[in-house]
């Protein structure tokens, strides 16, 4: 008889055999940061993530390094916001700033950008609105590679463009190439769906659209051909990393992508997917267990990075 139950006899052996280890080197850890001083200020709609002034996110900073996490992502939520998101690329703007300061304190923290103007307009959606009011896709790179660059400038180590405009990854390759920075990788949100579980973010980053959807540029989440050419596209145009977001009901895309192309994988495991979570451990639903099995089945999917509200709490429970 085949007993495959031998290999599962206790821990010791079972974690022996185990196919698929978290490592606290997988993740990347989301930071809000908010123009003022002294502020942490819990997020309503995600129990226990916070805004963060710069002085403030820097405790942090100290906190998370301390737990072993090597590399955080940054959104900034700027004070003023107009029809083209210039604070976005200002040199004084709050993601470059705390860039600056971060890496003055912690040079050794890897630090990743989002790239997008969702947080920066006044109207919320993601690139520069034509008369029509749509989202007018190739005007849109040139602020998406002024975004880019600035970062750059600014100190950071690797460029996230999360907007999905058709041709993005090439032309922010093209500005930070032109002008020195050849080295900064690029993570593309390459297939990004328009999707229900971002609520708490929209919240978090104060990046709603003022009116309508962004259906016409994130993808539907029926699709799954799709992805893969979405995906094949940032490649040929210089993608260092490729992600898919959000993650948990998206684990056949990470797979497909995984099987299609030898390039690292990123997912995100989304506001809304760590809500929900959050939620059903206060409530007594399910036990803290279930943040490592979620996780877990991201990484067995395929993903070699998560990013993740929930870094910290992997972090404590691998030490």
């Amino acid at each position: 008889m085949n007993r495959t139950r031998r290999l599962r006899k206790n821990p010791s052996i079972r974690s022996m055999v185990r196919e698929t280890k978290l490592s606290v080197y997988d993740f990347i850890y989301p930071l809000f940061i908010v123009e003022g001083e002294n502020i942490k200020r819990e997020i309503s709609s995600m129990k226990g993530v916070y805004h963060f002034s710069v002085d403030k996110v820097l405790q942090e900073i100290k906190e998370i390094m301390d737990l072993g996490i090597k590399s955080i992502i940054l959104f900034g939520i700027p004070d003023k916001k107009d029809h083209i998101g210039s604070e976005g690329y200002a040199t004084q703007g709050i993601i470059q700033k705390a860039i600056r300061a971060i890496k003055l304190n912690f040079p050794e923290m890897y630090i990743v950008t989002d790239v997008c103007m969702c947080e920066y307009t006044s109207h919320g959606h993601c690139g520069i609105i034509t008369e029509q009011g749509d989202v007018d896709n190739d005007e849109t790179l040139s602020y998406l590679g002024k975004i880019a660059l600035s970062h750059a400038e600014a100190g950071a180590d690797m460029v996230a463009p999360s907007d999905m405009m058709d041709g993005r990854v090439g032309y922010i390759r093209r500005v930070l190439d032109e002008n020195g920075f050849e080295m900064i990788p690029i993570m593309a949100y390459s297939a990004k769906y328009s999707s229900s579980f971002y609520g708490p973010f929209r919240e978090a980053a104060d990046s709603a659209p003022a009116w309508g959807d962004r259906k016409s540029y994130q993808m539907d989440p029926a699709n799954s051909n799709e992805a893969i050419r979405e995906v094949m596209y940032d490649i040929e145009e210089g993608a260092d990393i490729v992600m898919v977001k959000p993650a948990l009901s998206y684990l056949d895309i990470i797979r497909r992508v995984k099987d299609n192309f030898n390039m690292p994988i990123a997912a995100y495991n989304v506001s809304g997917e760590y809500s929900m979570i959050k939620m059903a451990i206060e409530n007594g639903i399910m036990g803290e267990e279930i943040i490592m099995e979620v996780l877990t089945s991201i990484k067995r999917a395929g993903a070699d990075i998560i990013i993740s509200y929930f870094a910290k709490d992997v972090a404590k429970s691998l030490k």
